[in-house]
């Protein structure tokens, strides 16, 4: 019997899923078996994880997509069922250094007091550059901080680094544990799933360690909110969620402030720049948390992404040369040139952007850079003011949603607080 059940979920990303097998056989730790758990995928990944791998490769297909969570813990049952000591998560879009298992292994055989140990997470888009190596909790702030996160590696970080969670592309846990906590929260769906494991293995009294000595890459590139706002519901359902259930009583009254102020701003931003199916299913996300409606979310929830460039395209018709004054935003000016001559190529108009010093005063019809519209002091509408999120001040209708956005704002908290507390003491006693 072997000590170790490298678990693989797979959804549609058959050419990824793949690799990441191919590299996990390469590991010169040998005493694992694989486990491939494929979620319904509909691009031919089981049919080509058998081509190609065979009998090295025990592959459970799921009948319809169970997520993350599920997906993962259908492996972790069959992995507790057949008598495995330790099973290791991976997601199907890493690459394994060949030391990476044998290297957790080696650590938690030596730690009994650590209940899971996670790899060290490289991009795989960018290799010098960690993604994470460890999660923590900021409870302060109600949110979670990949350690180490952006940094280029010079090997002066720590050997191992203990935190709250770690990440479950690639994590090995004690089966012992994963019997007194539970596998994965399946109602998360995805997201968050991970984090609460961690701090289960905490609160029942394990560390959760990261070693620096096992090293995976990672693609971030399948997680961008591209085609629907499917990521963005979860992401803020399960967030919600996470902190109204570990946030203590007495705090709970500052978490619903913090988070209705941080949906307020979401929403309130995405009305203004014309994207409504984001505002509609971050309000979808906050009430579904609140009212504990977990699980895969319904179809209506879930909208395609559209962003719209018909206020800029308004203002910019009829002209040819486009005067954007950079006001100290140097970087932000070219941004938004680049933005208007791509904007004109997808048109068939011939916009020539050009890049001026200072602030426009009585220039008309042009473009001058801000930091936030939502801050500034300057509201004659004499210049069309343009900020970092791509929101533009130009009319009397953003003029009176920019001035009313503090009070709209304070009404939204009051309006909401008394109800999302009370849910919150309701269900988490």
């Amino acid at each position: 019997m072997k000590k170790v059940a490298a678990v693989i979920c797979n959804y549609n990303k058959k050419d990824y899923v793949t690799e990441c097998i191919q590299s996990v056989t390469e590991s010169v730790f040998r005493d694992f078996d694989i486990i491939v758990v494929d979620n319904a995928s509909t691009d031919g990944s089981p049919e080509c994880i058998r081509a190609r791998f065979g009998e090295q490769v025990k592959l459970l297909e799921n009948g319809e997509n169970l997520g993350g969570s599920g997906g993962f813990n259908r492996g972790i049952r069959h992995a507790l069922e057949q008598g495995y000591e330790y099973i290791w998560c991976l997601d199907n879009d890493v690459l394994v250094d060949e030391n990476a298992v044998g290297e957790l292994y080696a650590f938690l055989e030596g730690h009994p007091e650590a209940g899971m140990a996670g790899s060290k997470v490289y991009h795989m888009e960018n290799p010098d550059y960690v993604q994470q190596f460890g999660i923590d909790i900021v409870w302060e702030e109600y949110c979670c901080e990949a350690k180490y996160s952006g940094l280029r590696e010079d090997g002066s970080m720590p050997e191992v680094v203990y935190s709250d969670a770690v990440a479950a592309c690639s994590v090995l846990v004690r089966a012992s544990l994963i019997r007194e906590i539970g596998p994965l929260p399946e109602e998360n769906f995805l997201y968050w799933d991970d984090t609460e494991w961690g701090i289960r293995c905490n609160l029942a009294g394990f560390k959760v360690a990261s070693v620096g000595s096992s090293k995976i890459l990672h693609s971030m590139g399948a997680k961008k909110e591209s085609v629907n706002t499917f990521p963005l519901y979860y992401a803020w359902r399960n967030w919600i969620r996470f902190f109204m259930k570990y946030t203590p009583k007495e705090k709970r009254e500052d978490m619903c402030t913090a988070f209705l102020e941080g949906i307020f701003d979401v929403v309130y931003n995405d009305l203004y720049l014309g994207e409504e199916n984001r505002a509609k299913t971050v309000m979808y996300a906050y009430d579904d948390a609140v009212h504990g409606r977990m699980g895969k979310a319904e179809e209506d929830k879930i909208f395609p992404v559209v962003h719209s460039d018909e206020k800029l395209l308004g203002l910019l018709k009829g002209k040819r040369n486009v005067k954007i004054y950079a006001n100290g935003q140097e970087g932000q000016a070219e941004e938004f040139a680049e933005r208007i001559r791509k904007l004109g190529e997808r048109t068939g108009n011939c916009f020539s952007p050009e890049i001026l010093e200072g602030k426009a005063f009585q220039a008309g019809d042009s473009f001058t850079m801000t930091e936030d519209i939502f801050s500034l002091d300057d509201l004659a509408l004499h210049t069309w003011y343009v900020d970092g999120e791509g929101r533009i001040l130009a009319s009397e209708e953003d003029l009176f949603l920019v001035i009313n956005r503090e009070y709209s704002r304070k009404m939204f908290i009051f309006s909401q607080k008394g109800l999302f507390l009370s849910y919150t003491d309701k269900i988490f006693l």
